[in-house]
């Protein structure tokens, strides 16, 4: 292994490689303001190198070691990718230049060395090296900043979802539980569907906001305890529309996502559904997801105006109004994770007469 580090000697690390004691490169570099590490075969320099990358990595090229294969060996390892190679070899210098190129050879150098010449060269891999590493550093330290940034405007964008939600809970204090119902059969349908589960996470908290609209529904309606005139059931459909125009125009993806479920969300794959008479595909997949999941949790639960129905009756539904209500595909995937729903439901009942 490396005896001598950068951080041990202050100064660049120099790595060569021959067959035997390049006593000529070793003389060369004795003046020169750097460590050197001698290493006799390619075998070893492939066990050491990757493990402590040296600034400069001089190949010595004669019968006895194969320069330009062990330097396309040494550009597979990841750690040495970009780690400055001379190779040192004898020839007429054409031949050997486009080999060490092809092999992945930062310099060439033939026979016999000129030590200034030796030196020089050095220097300038050196500092190739050390800009080299000072860019990845500023890189990884610009990466880290945008990720924090990154982080914090998703961290906002989730607490300004979280109070919209209150803001919906104030309305009808029943709105919590059935959102948070939704939003677990929309992950379920949404990875049935094979989603991933960023995506599927996405969707589900976006599908909190699909009935802010219902903040504009006067009280009268909105709780009233029975069954609705036709004027309130055209007034009650006004909410996807608000809801929309309420999230669309902002800035935030998470709440473009919502505002799209919100005017979407009850559309029917048939056409038949409101507010625009979309069909099929037409809609967009997180819409078609949320109508499965929003349906489902108003039929388990109890109303004044009707009981609740039992889990498995709910279910049936849905598989009959698959492709004329829901998208079949949706359907499908909602029941391919029954179990998580029934889970689901008991964890968050929506009716101690649910079943």
């Amino acid at each position: 292994m490396l005896e001598a580090t950068r951080a041990e000697t202050g100064n660049a690390l120099v790595a060569v490689v021959a067959a035997k004691t390049p006593i000529q490169l070793v003389l060369a570099l004795r003046g020169f303001d750097c460590t050197t590490h001698v290493i006799q075969s390619a075998h070893a320099a492939l066990a050491d190198l990757p493990a402590q990358p040296p600034d400069v990595l001089v190949i010595e090229h004669d019968a006895g070691l194969d320069a330009f294969g062990l330097t396309r060996s040494l550009r597979a390892v990841p750690a040495l990718v970009r780690t400055p190679i001379l190779i040192v070899a004898v020839g007429e210098g054409r031949t050997e230049r486009r080999a060490a190129l092809q092999a992945g050879a930062t310099d060439l150098m033939l026979k016999p060395v000129d030590t200034l010449d030796l030196q020089i060269r050095l220097r300038t891999l050196i500092e190739l090296a050390a800009a080299r590493r000072d860019g990845e550093r500023q890189n990884a330290a610009m990466n880290r900043q945008i990720e924090n940034a990154v982080a914090e405007v998703s961290a906002r964008e989730r607490e300004i979802v979280r109070r919209l939600m209150l803001a919906a809970e104030f309305r009808d204090d029943q709105a919590g539980d059935h959102l948070t119902r939704v939003a677990g059969c929309t992950i379920a349908v949404a990875e049935g569907l094979g989603l991933s589960e960023p995506e599927a996470n996405d969707i589900a908290l976006a599908s909190t906001m699909h009935d802010i609209g219902k903040i504009g529904i006067p009280d009268e309606i909105l709780l009233k305890p029975g069954p609705l005139t036709e004027a309130e059931r055209e007034e009650m459909k006004q909410h996807a529309l608000r809801g929309y125009r309420m999230l669309h125009d902002s800035p935030s993806r998470l709440l473009q996502l919502a505002s799209e479920i919100a005017l979407t969300h009850h559309e029917r794959w048939d056409g038949n559904g409101y507010p625009q008479g979309l069909k099929g595909e037409e809609i967009p997949l997180a819409g078609r997801i949320v109508a499965v999941a929003d349906v489902f949790d108003a039929l388990i639960s109890a109303r004044v105006y009707k009981p609740a129905w039992p889990l498995e009756q709910a279910r049936a539904h849905l598989e009959a109004q698959a492709g004329t209500h829901f998208d079949p595909a949706c359907v499908a995937a909602f029941v391919s994770r029954w179990e998580d729903i029934v889970a689901l439901v008991q964890d968050r009942p929506a009716t101690s007469h649910a079943a």
